[in-house]
């Protein structure tokens, strides 16, 4: 009895084992440059879905890509009209928020993905941000949430771009993802996941490090490793600027 056990595990197992799916993706560049003159740049994200047996039948395949920045700590605040002045009259730490997010996907994540292969992965942007400590007299924290989100992507640093994957066969996927001109400096990371039946099977991550370039990054450097020296330049910078600026107006006149 116990080989025939051991037999019937073998048999069970195997074809779960042969079935793996695995994602295999590239990126169109490995890293981002911001220069004096950068006005924002695009990643082309192609891959395919390896496997060693025929794809299974009945379970949809579908693709999730996402694209997020560094985080970080964020204070929401809400103003409040007082006495014909508006003034900040509550406000909500968000512990941790991605800086830049955008999400792509072959389908909506609502009709792709379970809400608890979400939260495990934290692939929609509110499931992104961390938890939010609200003073007591708040009961619904949720609503600052959601304006940071308003806000971010009004900016342009937050986006949902659901079905504008291109998935093929079930193996052959790509997108294209926009990164917008006001990008902060620091490691972009870039995941793929593969979902059948509203759950994960694989996930791929790799980073891009988006850094300040040439002039721009000798201005950035100064300010916040030398702020006196910067200061002083900036306003030897305003001196000379509205001295020559005043020698043509004389000339002119």
């Amino acid at each position: 009895m116990r080989t025939i056990s051991i037999i019937l595990t073998l048999v069970i197992a195997t074809p779960m084992a042969t079935a793996n799916e695995v994602v295999v993706a590239a990126l169109s560049q490995n890293r981002i440059s911001i220069t004096a003159n950068f006005d924002g740049s695009e990643i082309f994200l192609f891959g395919a879905v390896k496997r060693d047996t025929p794809p299974p039948p009945g379970d949809r395949l579908d693709i999730i890509a996402t694209v997020a920045g560094p985080l970080e700590p964020v204070t929401v605040r809400r103003k409040t009209r007082r006495f014909g002045i508006w003034v900040n009259t509550q406000a909500v730490e968000v512990d941790l928020a991605p800086s830049f997010y955008s999400v792509a996907a072959t389908n909506a994540l609502s009709e792709i993905l379970g809400d608890t292969e979400d939260l495990r992965h934290k692939i929609s942007v509110d499931r992104m941000i961390r938890s939010v400590g609200a003073p007591s007299d708040i009961a619904n924290a949720a609503e600052f949430t959601d304006a940071l989100i308003r806000k971010r992507r009004a900016a342009g640093l937050y986006s949902s771009r659901l079905g504008r994957i291109d998935l093929t066969e079930d193996t052959l996927f790509k997108t294209r993802i926009a990164l917008p001109a006001n990008l902060v400096e620091g490691n972009y990371s870039v995941r793929i996941f593969l979902v059948r039946d509203k759950s994960v099977i694989d996930a791929h991550t790799t980073e891009i490090p988006v850094q300040k370039v040439g002039l721009g990054r000798w201005i950035y450097s100064l300010a916040h490793e030398r702020p006196t020296t910067y200061g002083l330049l900036a306003v030897f910078l305003a001196v000379i600027t509205g001295w020559l600026a005043s020698v043509l107006f004389r000339r002119a006149s």
